[in-house]
């Protein structure tokens, strides 16, 4: 039986919006994906918290964002991991824990050029597909041509997770820049003010 083709598409979600959204629509949809998987990461330790929402409060967002899409999930799997948690480690725990899955990586085409400091990064270029999408002003670089590396042209949004702090801060709305249900629960939570 083949596995499972599971993408992971990391990040802070904070808060998750429709420009996220449309990244892991876009991967599950036109890809040999058969889920993608948003993996929220957990506050780093060692960083200010600053402006970064609690761990499951943003995870809470991800899966009112998901709702009922077929092909997308919410994975708090980095919650437990000691910090700062590596993408190495984590595929390796996640492959521990679902032998059935096969695992990729999904990212930004900005990330693609510091992929070469990342812990272990020849054993996941070794064992990983990686599907890219593009960053308009970031060129893939030397890596964008490598076998595991899949350059996607998905549609972008210029919005940012922090454009949407500042403007619940400031007391403007933010319908349409996130989805309905995690706009409603910004709203009702009081979360970002």
């Amino acid at each position: 039986m083949s596995k499972r083709k599971t993408g992971l598409f990391f990040g802070s979600f904070n808060p998750v919006h429709i420009g996220h959204m449309i990244i892991a629509n876009y991967m599950v949809t036109r890809t040999e994906l058969d889920e993608v998987w948003l993996v929220v990461s957990p506050q780093n330790p060692f960083k200010k918290a600053g402006s970064l929402a609690r761990d499951h409060d943003r995870l809470a967002l991800v899966k009112l964002a998901i709702g009922d899409t077929p092909g997308l999930r919410a994975s708090n799997v980095e919650f437990d991991m000691p910090k700062p948690s590596y993408t190495i480690d984590t595929l390796a725990v996640l492959r521990d824990k679902y032998p059935d899955r096969e695992f990729s990586l999904i990212m930004g085409g900005d990330n693609l050029p510091t992929l070469p400091k990342w812990k272990n990064s020849d054993i996941l270029l070794r064992d990983y597909d990686i599907h890219v999408y593009n960053r308009p002003g970031h060129p893939a670089g030397e890596l964008a041509d490598h076998p595991r590396i899949t350059l996607h042209d998905a549609p972008l949004m210029h919005l940012s997770a922090t454009y949407i702090r500042q403007s619940i801060k400031a007391g403007y709305g933010v319908k349409y820049l996130v989805p309905d249900a995690v706009a409603e629960e910004l709203e009702l939570s009081g979360m970002y003010k």
